[in-house]
């Protein structure tokens, strides 16, 4: 499995990669090869502030369903127009092609809160 280095993880396995105040958001690899063949990704939060912990979309996979949880707080500024009709991108590329939101961030220190690439490969067990 994959845990790119230069990435912040939350405790409910999603991902965020920052520039600036600015930030993709995306599930970790173990998280979708945990869910399987996603088939569906809605996220309705478009243009809206998230609070940090707070359900922003849910991703659906062939058995199962699962809700989005922010990283940060923060604005949906984009949803990922691929994911429309190409959702397995998060399957097969979850960390480039298959993020899922772009996001402002609103407090730089959430990420303090968040985890290393060594410590979520620990939180894990891997």
């Amino acid at each position: 499995m994959n845990f790119p280095e230069d990435l912040k993880y939350s405790n409910d396995h999603e991902w965020i990669r920052v520039n600036g105040k600015e930030a993709y958001v995306g599930i970790s690899d173990f998280a979708q090869s945990e869910l399987g063949e996603i088939v569906f990704v809605d996220v309705t939060t478009e243009g809206e502030k998230v609070e940090k912990g707070a359900v922003f979309g849910s991703i659906e996979a062939v058995k199962t369903v699962s809700d989005l949880l922010m990283p940060v707080t923060g604005e949906v500024l984009e949803v990922n127009p691929k994911l429309d009709d190409q959702p397995e991108l998060v399957n097969k590329d979850p960390y480039g092609e298959g993020w899922i939101v772009k996001v402002t961030i609103e407090d730089e220190a959430d990420l303090d809160d968040l985890l290393s690439s060594e410590a979520y490969k620990a939180f894990i067990g891997q």
